[in-house]
């Protein structure tokens, strides 16, 4: 009897341990990701053959107990790897753990490595060559608090990899993830098998290799115990003889159905079909799972599916109404069958408004997910399947508030002559959100849960809140777009989600800009600047305008529309200054009066020798951008900017100074010494539909 490890997933565990009994394996231990287990030379091949559940399966050479000072090195060379393998073979070696005396893993490699050629150059004068790629023998050393666990690689590459697979979609499930899916979907080959959201069709295929007992490692041209001393080729041969006259001829009568949106996945799951020879029973057709029109099959069976459920959770709007939709076709047309879906986010089952009978867990790749069963009975179809397109909420609280504030905001900004205003801004503790209206588009902005809300209550309010914030303001899912703003520590404020490049014009108070919604956390204008800004337009006529930390230009825009004899930008970032200039293109404003400068601005402030009699100063909380010589924190640095803006003031001149920091305290003795007189006008520039929220900024104005 020798010992093996086989790898897989976390999650796939159990499966793995019963699989390798019912081969004849005697399971050991079970650890995440590891079945141990003893076999003879014959089990262990068997399951190298037909595993349809492992990733690897490895060759246990010796396990030595380990003390924090032992050397790799040094207990590596009690093994006698002569007996593992020949001077002719090439090697490769890996390192998985962790210990004391070993930095990375690649070092502990090396250790190995240098332990096994140096045996050899002892006993034969002559050493084994190194190939990482394609070695004859791979070995590893495992580490963990009490041991070095010597491997040989008995299986060779991964096992999920059955070879039929040349194409795959967008968020493929590996065969052997998907294999244990199906099995925990509880069905049997003689049920019927469709997957709804099938990709390139591997949840398919495999179940299909599954009814006719394929074994999986058939296909492969070699696995890397060949190559071992102790192989024994006889054995092997019989064994995959057997293989051969065990599976099943192919039916000529479809009874598995996959169908997808995306033409091109099912351009691939057609091929992977054909690679894997079961194209006659297997359907791919173009379809969406929101709008199923008859079962595929016409005696119950299981669906198992893995849908989309985004890695983002701006993902989350149009996915809700996907789940919610999904769900209704099904009650519709797939009574009495069983539905089995995978998702890495288990709230969004709760668009499906089904009572789930079983859960599972499991990794798919790097991701958490959840493997739920739901049973579609009668009983579960009659209580939802005239439910409305999107589930319902829990409260109702956060509904109300919206659609009252609606009510009292739409009137007051057609007034104003606003197209883009702050609706909802954390009315409700438990609902931590604020909803910005622009011209018919909506952003969600999630705040960070406070500590004491725990995360899963307050996903379930979010989900509240995506479900509905399209229903009250009367708007597609669509052109609602959810946004998370985490506390900044150590990063710029301004982050880049992903580059749609999508921009929108609004407007306010006869200004225009242009926002966008999608690729950055910020929109490009910041809506409680508003009166600040109309401020700066109704005193700009006639003088000389400098903007500081410019943003997108918007404060600059309305001084130009007021008249400014000249308006000077200055921003760190050409991508805001680009967008600056294209806010004053669309506004008709052209001309060499208008300057916009790309630098530093506390730099460009100690070299510039210009006088202004009006400066805007509206700063970040906080920035470490690498452009800048130090860190900047607007509470410690804000007496030693507007210092450096008294040279740069006329006289008579006035700056503007604001900025959002909670809690924000402005030094006025400071400044008072440095002969600045301090006006709080922070309540002033308050717009109506900020006055929910006093402390959204502080403003100030400051004179000489």
């Amino acid at each position: 009897m020798l010992q093996f490890w086989a790898l897989t997933s976390k999650g796939v565990e159990e499966l793995l341990a019963d699989e390798v009994r019912q081969y004849g394996g005697e399971v050991l231990k079970v650890t995440m990701g590891v079945v141990r287990f003893n076999a003879d030379l014959r089990t262990a091949y068997q399951l190298c053959l037909w595993s349809r559940l492992a990733t690897r399966v490895l060759r246990l050479i010796q396990s030595e107990p380990v003390t924090a000072d032992s050397d790799l090195y040094q207990v590596a060379q009690k093994i006698d790897w002569l007996q593992h393998m020949a001077l002719r073979n090439t090697l490769a070696v890996e390192c998985v753990g962790k210990h004391p005396k070993i930095d990375n893993t690649q070092f502990g490699a090396i250790r190995l490595k240098d332990a096994i050629v140096d045996q050899f150059r002892e006993e034969t004068g002559n050493r084994p060559d190194v190939d990482r790629l394609n070695p004859d023998v791979r070995f590893q050393v495992r580490l963990d608090k009490t041991h070095f666990h010597f491997l040989q690689d008995f299986s060779g590459p991964s096992l999920h990899q059955r070879g039929y697979r040349a194409g795959q979609g967008d968020a493929p499930l590996k065969e052997h993830l998907a294999a244990a899916l199906i099995k925990r979907s509880g069905w049997t080959p003689e049920q019927s098998f469709f997957d709804p959201f099938c990709g390139s069709g591997t949840l398919v295929i495999e179940a299909a290799l599954i009814a006719l007992n394929r074994a999986p490692g058939l296909t492969r041209e070699k696995f890397a115990f060949e190559s071992w001393p102790g192989h024994r080729d006889v054995v092997w041969q019989q064994l995959r003889t057997e293989a051969k006259a065990a599976a099943k001829p192919v039916a000529k009568q479809v009874q598995f159905w996959g169908s997808d949106v995306d033409e091109r996945s099912l351009t691939k799951a057609r091929h992977n079909a054909q690679q894997a020879g079961m194209s006659a029973m297997v359907q791919f057709s173009q379809a969406d799972a929101t709008a199923l029109s008859a079962a595929v099959s016409a005696e119950p069976g299981v669906i198992v599916t893995n849908p989309p459920y985004g890695e983002r959770l701006g993902d989350l709007p149009s996915l809700i109404p996907l789940y919610s939709k999904f769900s209704l076709a099904l009650k519709q047309h797939y009574q009495g069958w069983r539905l089995a879906i995978i998702t890495s986010n288990s709230d969004l089952l709760r668009a499906l408004r089904l009572s789930k009978s079983k859960s599972y867990k499991f990794t798919n790749g790097p991701l958490d997910c959840d493997f739920t069963l739901f049973d579609l009975t009668e009983k579960q179809v009659a209580v939802s399947s005239d439910a409305p397109a999107l589930f319902f909420s829990e409260s109702s609280s956060f509904g109300n508030r919206l659609a009252k504030n609606l009510k009292q905001l739409q009137k007051w900004a057609k007034k104003e002559g606003l197209s883009c205003y702050r609706l909802y801004d954390a009315d409700i503790p438990e609902y931590n959100v604020a909803v910005d209206w622009y011209d018919g588009e909506v952003v969600v902005h999630e705040y960070a849960a406070p500590g004491t809300v725990d995360e899963q209550v307050s996903q379930k309010r979010l989900f509240d809140v995506v479900n509905q914030v399209p229903q009250v303001l009367g708007i597609s899912s669509d052109n609602m777009i959810l946004k998370v703003r985490e506390k900044q520590k150590g990063t710029s404020q301004y982050q880049a989600l992903n580059k749609a490049g999508q921009y929108k014009e609004v407007t306010e108070y006869g200004a225009k800009f242009l926002v966008n919604l999608r690729d950055y956390l910020d929109t490009g204008l910041f809506l409680d600047h508003r009166i600040t800004r109309r401020m700066i337009q109704q005193q700009a006529k006639g003088k000389t305008v400098l903007n500081l930390f410019a943003y997108t230009g918007s404060a600059s825009v309305h001084a130009a529309i007021g008249g400014a004899a000249s308006v000077t930008t200055v921003d760190m970032s050409n991508t805001y200054l680009d967008w600056a200039k294209r806010n004053f293109a669309i506004n008709g404003l052209t001309g060499k009066q208008y300057q916009f400068e790309q630098a530093d601005c506390l730099q460009w402030l100690s070299r510039c020798r210009n006088q202004f009699e009006l400066i805007f100063v509206d700063p970040p909380t906080f920035s470490n951008s690498k452009r800048m010589q130090d860190s900047w924190d607007v509470q410690r640095d804000h007496v030693k900017l507007l210092n450096l803006l008294t040279p740069r003031l006329t006289p008579g001149g006035k700056v503007i100074f604001s900025n959002n920091k909670r809690r924000f305290k402005i030094d006025s003795q400071a400044l008072s010494d440095a002969g600045w007189q301090v006006k709080d006008i922070s309540a002033a520039t308050l717009p109506e539909d900020f006055k929910r929220n006093v402390h959204i900024h502080v403003c100030f104005e400051l004179t000489r």
